[in-house]
């Protein structure tokens, strides 16, 4: 998919993890503005747009948008601030400290697998997703 509009915001997550893919399916849902692509952090197209440490940093979600890159808490956060209503109330977030954020996000990354599960394969979108994905 080439949608390359400066608008265009694309988060890459491990295509694995049942909790990242959880998160995809509900940004999906949530994104009534079409504001969202989508990519495995495993695809050819994060190879090409991210640097090398973050395609190998499987426990990072990462979000693309307007040329900066957003990682772990700080990616979540804005995701969910960039959906808008109710989920804006999540900005209040952004004022811990990143560092702390962090912890708390890696905590629940070294365990994700074990509480959400682990694929064999990454996710391949429905027909009717297709267009949000980029591979």
């Amino acid at each position: 998919m080439e949608n390359k509009s400066t608008n265009t915001q694309v988060i890459f997550f491990d295509g694995v993890c049942g909790l990242c893919n959880g998160f995809v399916d509900f940004v999906i849902s949530a994104d009534k503005k079409n504001k969202f692509l989508f990519s495995p952090l495993q695809s050819d197209y994060a190879q090409k747009e991210l640097p090398i440490e973050m395609t190998r940093d499987l426990t990072s979600v990462v979000l693309l948008k307007n040329g900066r890159t957003f990682r772990k808490s700080e990616a979540v956060l804005e995701v969910l601030g960039d959906l808008g209503g109710v989920w804006k109330v999540t900005a209040v977030g952004k004022i811990l400290p990143v560092g702390l954020s962090n912890k708390v996000y890696d905590m629940v990354a070294e365990n994700r697998y074990r509480l959400f599960g682990k694929k064999d394969t990454c996710r391949l979108p429905s027909a009717d997703e297709r267009k949000k994905f980029i591979l």
